[in-house]
């Protein structure tokens, strides 16, 4: 066997997993992406931001939190740690794309993407810990997180379709109201990254920096920011109604909608409640439902047809062409 195979290789060589393992694959490292936002959600709503004061250990003696450290070194240490296991699951989906017969360089890509995103940030939650909970840093780890969470739904459609050319399924107008119904929600996100850095919950229960802006008003942004988003997710639904698109599309934006709908009665009870900590943790995963939903609207607005690959020739026989094995359906 050739030295230069690297382990990949030598992996494809022994183990072809099926399209619908690598799509299941691609799918879990989404799930885990949501995961990862709704415990770092979890660590600042309880108090734990600072539960390891220091990093990469937990304190300066110790790799693991201690018993003195109590519940608070507990959730931080568990969230360190289920950044190891969202790595396995990527890393799951790397080998197996990689392995996958015909080879789709996209996929490893993508995957290679979000292992880098992850470790990117695992230094930032470091720098999040040193620096005492920085609400810009902390801001900045959240939107890492968002943009994990982009690759991994990206990788998840692009397991279900080929490689061909994209080929939109709608007008050009559309597909320009689309991008701008998703520009609307990034600010959504952001402007609630705000609301977070300069709100009550600030990770700890010592003094934290916060951002020097009144939060209420900042939240009123952030509300009116998604009336902004509700109208333009209508208006999106009215014209793919008025063109006669594919019900598929159409679909799509109506679950974006309730998402949206669900998302905006959670925000209002937790204001009207005084931000109770179980609530902010659901208004944490809603956002993340918010950005899938959104991205599912934009990505199922085009299609990649599956491309031709060559198969083995018989003896004398010139290479025939194949189409490439069909995509799961959606």
């Amino acid at each position: 066997m050739p030295n230069s195979l690297n382990p990949l290789e030598l992996i494809a060589r022994r183990w072809q997993p099926s399209a619908r393992f690598v799509e299941r694959a691609a799918l879990a490292t989404v799930v885990m992406a949501v995961v990862i936002v709704v415990t770092g959600g979890a660590v600042r709503l309880t108090e734990s931001g600072l539960g390891c004061d220091t990093w990469p250990k937990c304190t300066s003696g110790s790799l693991t939190p201690t018993s003195d450290m109590g519940i608070h070194g507990a959730i931080e240490f568990t969230n360190r740690m289920l950044t190891y296991v969202l790595c396995v699951f990527v890393g799951v989906l790397i080998i197996a794309a990689r392995a996958r017969t015909p080879v789709r360089r996209s996929l490893t890509r993508l995957g290679w993407a979000q292992f880098w995103i992850v470790m990117g940030n695992a230094v930032v939650g470091g720098i999040v810990v040193l620096t005492g909970l920085n609400p810009y840093i902390v801001s900045s780890h959240f939107l890492l997180s968002s943009a994990l969470l982009t690759v991994a739904m990206v990788v998840w459609q692009r397991a279900r379709e080929g490689d061909g050319e994209p080929r939109d399924l709608v007008a050009r107008p559309v597909r320009q109201l689309t991008w701008l119904l998703v520009g609307a929600t990034l600010a959504l996100i952001l402007i609630g990254t705000v609301v977070t850095g300069a709100g009550p919950h600030a990770g700890d229960a010592r003094e934290v920096h916060r951002i020097p802006l009144n939060w209420q008003e900042i939240t009123q942004l952030h509300v009116d920011f998604v009336y902004i988003v509700l109208g333009l997710t209508v208006a999106l639904w009215f014209t793919l109604r008025a063109v006669k698109a594919p019900a598929a599309q159409r679909r799509t934006v109506l679950e974006l909608l309730v998402v949206l709908l669900l998302q905006g009665v959670v925000g209002y009870v937790q204001y009207f409640t005084h931000l109770p900590e179980v609530i902010v943790g659901i208004h944490m995963l809603g956002s993340c439902l918010v950005w899938i939903a959104t991205l599912r609207v934009l990505l199922g607005q085009r299609e990649r047809a599956a491309l031709p690959v060559a198969a083995p020739a018989a003896a004398g026989d010139q290479a025939s062409v194949q189409p490439e094995p069909a995509a799961s359906s959606r």
